[in-house]
């Protein structure tokens, strides 16, 4: 299914606020950094929710040229989050960011959050970016732990994006859709599987969304105007997974 179109990022007569999200394994940036950047761009995000960002030499560098080049700015994570790192637009003020390191198992990657909560036109939004283990015990554990990191945020409305290394038959795949909408399944628009990306058969990367946000559109943004297929391939070994949104009025 190709993403012919998706709402564009807008603040409503009402007070509420449409917002694009974009979720993204760039695997450290080992691929096309430039196509990469492209893709971003052309998305035109409010928020990009990495997964995989340079964790080690020069890390920070890494990151300040892609959001340069993707026309972003650095909202949190990165290595001091064992990888997540959050990029937002301008019209995104921060209110406040923490990165989280989960438990080292023994022989396997440090995993990590990177969090954030940001006012868009008004309205208080919780982020949070993961990439969760490949051991299926502790994917599970990590997914509870997102859960109740995001209650201890505070917030009425969060989104959350992710590498979840599981498909949606998973064990935590499913918890977290228990407690979130799957943006994908509410309103699908573009495709589902987003590894890998020559041959996508799998959907192992998701956004989701707290039940007070309306869903308008999620997938991967393969034929939407501006996104070449092309630049899709070369920018990394996953496929990125965007969402327009509707987030309610704040209260004032």
């Amino acid at each position: 299914m190709a993403m012919m179109s998706l709402p564009e990022s807008r603040t409503e007569q009402d007070g509420s606020a449409v917002i694009r999200v974009l979720g993204y394994n760039i695997r450290s940036m080992r691929d096309d950094p430039a196509a990469l950047a492209r893709v971003i761009r052309a998305c035109a995000p409010d928020l990009v929710l990495i997964q995989e960002a340079p964790r080690f030499f020069r890390w920070r560098k890494y990151a300040a040229r892609l959001a340069a080049a993707s026309e972003l700015v650095i909202l949190g994570g990165g290595a001091t989050a064992a990888g997540p790192l959050l990029l937002c637009s301008l019209r995104v003020a921060a209110e406040r960011t923490e990165d989280v390191l989960l438990p080292l198992t023994p022989g396997l990657h440090r995993r990590g959050f990177a969090t954030a909560v940001v006012r868009i036109a008004g309205t208080r939004i919780g982020v949070l970016s993961c990439h969760l283990s490949l051991r299926r015990e502790e994917r599970l554990a990590q997914a509870e732990a997102l859960l109740g990191r995001l209650d201890a945020m505070g917030v009425e409305h969060a989104v959350v994006g992710g590498d979840l290394n599981e498909t949606p038959g998973g064990q935590a795949f499913r918890r977290l859709a228990t407690r979130l909408q799957d943006c994908w399944t509410v309103r699908p628009r573009g495709g589902e599987h987003t590894f890998p990306p020559h041959d996508p058969r799998k959907r192992i990367d998701a956004l989701f969304a707290t039940g007070g946000i309306e869903v308008l559109g999620c997938g991967v943004p393969a034929g939407l105007p501006g996104v070449a297929e092309d630049d899709l391939l070369a920018a990394s070994d996953h496929l990125p997974v965007l969402a327009a949104l509707r987030v309610p009025a704040g209260r004032v």
